[in-house]
């Protein structure tokens, strides 16, 4: 198949429209099976998913190392996304530190490169922001970067509208990445107009609700015990059967439509794109060529104003902020 392809803003990066979030497939989400990874990803580039993104947090390395076992044959084929700036004090899941000092960032991109076995870098994230660090000096290392021909795109994830605005004045950015769904949708307060304003595309992450918008996650306690999913606030046992209630509503278009929840979540994602007038691509994750195929199905689904305005109404009525310690971060609560 052929899939189409989306601008991310006035960069000039074109990426496929939908993309891969390859996260879940080394971190977070519990064991993994390398090789059903490995599937998952050849598959996605016969689907003509050949957006990529992973971090160097991910795995402590591990999944930019599995990338590069795909990519060493098939680079040109993909647009490659990675991250840098969350360390980890102790240990994969644990608490994270943040750096975005010049030195640190030099030296994460070289550490990237040679994880993921290429000579440059598609599209470049500062995984979340340094306080301790101007980020006029952030940015100004990673466009260095791009002057050093090392990385071609900048990004910015989980920023504020100030800080957006605060970067685009040193070097243009290419992407804005941030939970976006049908249930998170605080970054529409002030960051993404700030995006159609600058010409800065959104890449969305956790699309999907962290699986709970697909009405397959089962209670947190038959997770198992590394999945960070068990400290998300909206799906804690007080206040998981509410929220569920959000996912039948979801599960009621998809049945007159004769498509999955998943599809339709990721349908109202792709909407986003005429509702504001930006390239939004979401990357939804997943460890299953099944599901892979499923989120891909979701490009041909457009949603009716009524559907639209049915699933809109959805996220007043989420109970629990969207990741601990991160609810203000791209409503603006740093500005």
């Amino acid at each position: 198949m052929t899939m189409a392809m989306v601008a991310l803003g006035a960069s000039g990066l074109h990426v496929s429209a939908q993309g891969l979030g390859c996260m879940g497939m080394s971190h977070a989400y519990g064991s993994s099976s390398e090789t059903e990874s490995l599937a998952v990803l050849a598959r996605a580039l016969e689907l003509d998913v050949s957006f990529w993104d992973t971090a160097d947090f991910y795995g402590q390395g591990a999944n930019e190392e599995l990338l590069a076992r795909v990519l060493r044959a098939r680079r040109k084929d993909v647009t490659l996304a990675t991250k840098f700036g969350l360390v980890a004090s102790r240990g994969e899941n644990t608490a994270r530190n943040v750096r975005g000092d010049a030195p640190y960032v030099a030296s994460a991109c070289d550490a990237s490169l040679r994880r993921l076995g290429v000579d440059v870098i598609d599209l470049y994230y500062m995984h979340r922001v340094d306080v301790t660090v101007p980020l006029e000096e952030t940015v100004g290392a990673m466009a260095d970067l791009v002057r050093a021909g090392k990385v071609r795109h900048l990004g910015l994830s989980e920023v504020t509208a100030n800080e957006l605005r605060r970067a685009c004045a040193i070097h243009p950015i290419a992407a804005v990445q941030s939970e976006w769904s049908l249930w998170s949708r605080d970054v529409e307060s002030q960051v993404v107009p700030v995006c159609r304003e600058l010409g800065v595309g959104f890449v969305p992450y956790s699309p999907l609700g962290r699986g709970f918008l697909t009405g397959q996650l089962p209670p947190l306690d038959e997770l198992e015990a590394g999945d960070f999913r068990r400290a998300q606030p909206r799906l804690q046992p007080a206040v998981f059967e509410h929220n569920r209630a959000i996912v039948r509503e979801v599960e009621a278009v998809a049945v007159a439509r004769d498509a999955s929840a998943a599809q339709i979540a990721l349908a109202w994602v792709h909407a986003r794109s005429a509702v504001w007038g930006i390239g939004v691509v979401p990357i939804p994750g997943t460890r299953r060529v099944a599901y892979l195929e499923q989120n891909v199905a979701a490009l041909a689904i457009e949603l009716s104003p009524q559907e639209l305005s049915r699933l809109d109404s959805l996220a007043a009525r989420v109970t629990g902020v969207r990741h601990p310690q991160m609810e203000l971060t791209s409503a603006g609560g740093r500005d």
